[in-house]
């Protein structure tokens, strides 16, 4: 009966390590492929409100 014992506490000891091993590996492959969770506000797209170009550098002879 303590072989028996014994057997069973190294199949349960397999399977801690087998359950840990798989969970090292699909946290970070789950953490990858998981839909982002970044909290950024919603705005849309800002337009443009640079300087407009200079009407000098299109020209051919300007440089």
């Amino acid at each position: 009966m303590a072989t028996f014992k014994g057997k069973s506490l190294s199949i349960q000891s397999l399977s801690k390590t087998v359950r840990r091993f798989l969970s090292y590996i699909a946290q970070p492959i789950l953490r990858i492929f998981s839909p982002s969770n970044d909290d950024y506000p919603k705005v849309g797209v800002q337009p443009f409100e640079g300087d407009p170009a200079d009407p000098d550098l299109n020209q051919e002879g300007s440089w």
